[in-house]
C-alpha cells in the first residue's frame, strides 16, 4: 500500500526534468535560427531579382529599338513620344538595373552577345547576409 500512496501523491515535474526540456529547446533554437536567417536572405534576394523582371524587358526593348544599353531614351515611339525611363536603372550606358530588398541589393547587368545579338544578363548580390541563389552570385 505504501507504493500506491506514493504514486498518487507524486504530481508535477522535477527540476531535472524541466532543465532537460529547456536544454533541448535551446539546442533546437541554436540549430533553427541560422537556417531561418539563410531562408529569409534567400527570399529577399529572390524577391529583389524578381522585382526587376519588367525592367529587364524594357532594357531589352530599348536595346532592340536604339541598339544601345543606355537607360535614358534618345528615340521616340511611333506617336512621337520619348520612351519612358526604365525603373531601377542606374542611368549608365551599360543598362545595369539595381533593386534593394531587406538589406540585400541585386544588380543585373546586360551584355550584348556579338554573335547572336541577344542580351545576356549577369546577376550579383551584395549586402549583409547575402546568400547566393540560382543563377545569381555574391
Amino acid at each position: 500500500m505504501k507504493g500506491i500512496n506514493q504514486i498518487k501523491n507524486a504530481k508535477g515535474f522535477t527540476l531535472i526534468e524541466l532543465m532537460i526540456v529547456v536544454a533541448i529547446i535551446g539546442i533546437l533554437a541554436a540549430i533553427a535560427l541560422p537556417a531561418y536567417q539563410d531562408y529569409v536572405a534567400k527570399a529577399n534576394a529572390t524577391n529583389a531579382v524578381a522585382s526587376m523582371s519588367g525592367s529587364k524587358i524594357k532594357v531589352g526593348e530599348r536595346y532592340s529599338v536604339e541598339s544601345t544599353l543606355n537607360c535614358t531614351a534618345t528615340a521616340t515611339d511611333s506617336d512621337g513620344n520619348t520612351l519612358a525611363a526604365i525603373p531601377y536603372c542606374e542611368g549608365t550606358t551599360e543598362g545595369a538595373i539595381t533593386y534593394e530588398e531587406g538589406g540585400i541589393t541585386a544588380t543585373l547587368t546586360p551584355a550584348a552577345n556579338a554573335t547572336t545579338g541577344e542580351l545576356e544578363w549577369t546577376c550579383a548580390l551584395t549586402g549583409t547576409g547575402a546568400v547566393a541563389i540560382k543563377n545569381c552570385t555574391i
